[in-house]
């Protein structure tokens, strides 16, 4: 198999709202909130017409995209069985995506993340993990992880306690390793934990603009440059209007956006980049090359609704 992705497994239910509606509820645009009182998730989502519901979760969203490009690969996340748990597995396997995780009946329901878009087409996230926050080392297949060429992992799996533990065992017994750092709020929740990891354990981190520049604490991005370069190891950067850049070792190579696109929603901009970037390195393409898949895996998504092609 070429690449196994791990992580939060979650249903993405879209819904359009105003910039009101935003303020109202204390959310900050463009960032991800963790709910974790069903109640209060359930509150949010009656005031809202849902526009469309796809199974999701960053790296899940990567690995589709993945599979979309012909690599071959699989999954591992945490669903219950319930209505939302088979649907989103049933939403892996018509995309041919291996999915390495057998549900039961679980206390939690399947992870659910609300997905805002405003009208300048930013999306703003509450996710109520649910079940999927509870993955743990037992969920973890070591055969799999050892038959992958890379695994590809996400910051926002990271937390204390049993998900840690599934993220140690992958990492362990993983042939490479790939990162993305997912959301600033994450980083500075881990920020000791991230900037181990990106220098020790990851062959690639992933990273828009402002979660490396807040991981390493930069006042410039040439700071950024330098720390990347001293590493040895790939750093992948998302700078919006500026485009991409990626450094490995010494190397630093950029690409720049795709103009004229009819932008639609933001959603999954990132994690279809990822999926470009990293179908160029497990097909033996160039660094630039690999960032140009990126650019043109995001360029398609964000000229519709949700973070799937």
């Amino acid at each position: 198999m070429k690449i196994l992705g791990i992580g939060n497994a979650i249903v993405d239910v879209i819904c359009k709202v105003d910039d009101d509606f935003i303020t109202k509820n204390d959310l900050t645009k463009s960032t991800m909130k963790l709910i974790f009182d069903e109640n209060e998730f359930k509150n949010l989502l009656s005031n809202l017409k849902i526009e469309k519901t796809v199974s999701g979760g960053s790296v899940a969203n990567s690995i589709v995209g993945l599979s979309q490009l012909e690599n071959e690969v699989g999954f591992i996340g945490k669903v219950s069985d319930d209505e939302l748990g088979s649907k989103y597995e049933d939403g892996l396997k018509q995309e041919n995506v291996k999915y390495f995780y057998s549900k039961k009946k679980e206390e939690l329901p399947t992870g659910t993340c609300l997905i805002l878009v405003t009208p300048d087409s930013e999306r703003t996230m509450c996710t109520f993990l649910g079940i999927a926050g509870k993955i743990n080392e037992n969920d973890v297949s070591s055969d799999a992880v050892k038959k992958s060429e890379i695994i590809f992992l996400e910051g926002y799996l990271w937390d204390e306690g049993e998900p840690k533990k599934a993220f140690e065992k992958a990492i362990e017994s993983a042939n490479q390793v790939a990162m993305s750092l997912s959301d600033q709020f994450c980083v500075d929740r881990h920020k000791p934990h991230f900037l181990e990891l990106v220098k020790n354990k990851l062959d690639i981190t992933f990273a828009n603009e402002q979660e490396i520049v807040s991981l390493i604490d930069a006042k410039s991005f040439d700071e950024v440059i330098t720390f990347s370069k001293s590493l040895g190891k790939t750093i992948v950067i998302t700078r919006g209007e500026k485009g991409a850049v990626a450094i490995n070792d010494k190397n630093v190579v950029e690409c720049g956006i795709k103009h004229d696109l009819k932008i639609v929603d933001l959603t999954g901009a990132g994690d279809l980049f990822a999926a470009g970037f990293l179908h160029g390195h497990v097909n033996n393409m160039s660094l630039k090359e690999s960032l140009e898949k990126g650019t043109e895996m995001s360029s398609k998504v964000i000229q519709q609704i949700g973070a799937r092609l």
